[in-house]
């Protein structure tokens, strides 16, 4: 917990710098344009309530710090997740735990000044995430990202990562492919936000023999959507911040652990959620 609060007060002050160098502005948000490397940022805080989690226990409540911005040179995308398992325990973490991941990626667009764009192909970016949290968790992933133009989306990413653990819980050498994106569709006097990502790793990983107590990695699938409805709008108040909605999580091999009839980890769980944008 000290580990989150830490992270969290991190986080609090690399938002500050970003506000002054914008010049104290109170961004909404949509995109606002200013003078400074910081063009726009969106923080969030998310309430979700889910049971049918494999590996810990199966009940969760999750309170998420979230983070989005866009700079002269790219884009940051960072959360916190602080995980309580509704007064049960957990056999590595106890009752609650955390879960985080800073992901900064350079645009060669903007930092060449040239237009990179083909096709469906916005912008080519260097992708880059930091995974952090309790026990044998870190690991770093880099590698080439793309911003499409879809119909129909307001954003679409689509990151290649090479996957290195930080540690010997698993070893190094797997593959992910990550797409992000955000759909609004108007429904009546509000909208509907269909958005989420999905993680792929997409190869296996043996455990070297020459490894103390590492374990295998296995390809495992990450989908991870939300479905919400705009409260606020629908109330009368301004649009983009108050959201209720739902929250669905597949993970196939969950951690990467094969699921066999000894030790499930296929996961497939919806939560409801309550999602405040500031």
């Amino acid at each position: 917990m000290t580990r989150t609060l830490a992270s969290l007060l991190l986080a609090g002050g690399l938002l500050s710098a970003g506000q002054a160098l914008a010049g104290g502005e109170d961004l909404s948000p949509a995109p606002a344009v200013n003078d400074g490397p910081l063009i726009w940022h969106n923080e969030s805080l998310t309430y979700l309530w889910g049971k049918n989690f494999r590996v810990n226990p199966p009940i969760q409540q999750t309170f998420t710090f979230e983070s989005a911005s866009a700079w002269t040179w790219g884009d940051i995308w960072f959360f916190v997740d602080q995980i309580n398992y509704n007064g049960k325990e957990d056999s590595q973490n106890g009752k609650n735990t955390y879960y985080g991941e800073f992901s900064p990626r350079l645009s060669f667009g903007k930092i060449t000044g040239a237009d990179l764009s083909f096709g469906p192909v916005k912008d080519v970016l260097l992708a880059t995430t930091y995974e952090f949290g309790e026990g044998d968790t870190e690991a770093y992933l880099v590698g080439p990202g793309f911003d499409l133009a879809l119909p129909g989306f307001d954003y679409f990413q689509l990151n290649f990562y090479y996957r290195k653990p930080d540690g010997n819980r698993v070893p190094s050498g797997a593959w992910q492919i990550t797409p992000a994106w955000a759909v609004t569709i108007p429904v009546g006097n509000s909208d509907i936000l269909f958005d989420g990502f999905m993680d792929w790793v997409v190869n296996n990983k043996d455990a070297s023999s020459s490894e103390r107590g590492q374990s295998d990695y296995h390809a495992n699938l990450h989908f991870n959507p939300q479905i919400k409805y705009d409260l606020g709008k629908a109330m009368g108040y301004e649009a983009k911040h108050l959201y209720v909605g739902v929250e669905y999580d597949y993970w196939s091999d969950k951690y990467g652990i094969k699921d066999s009839q000894y030790f499930r980890t296929d996961q497939n769980t919806v939560s409801a959620l309550v999602k405040y944008h500031f």
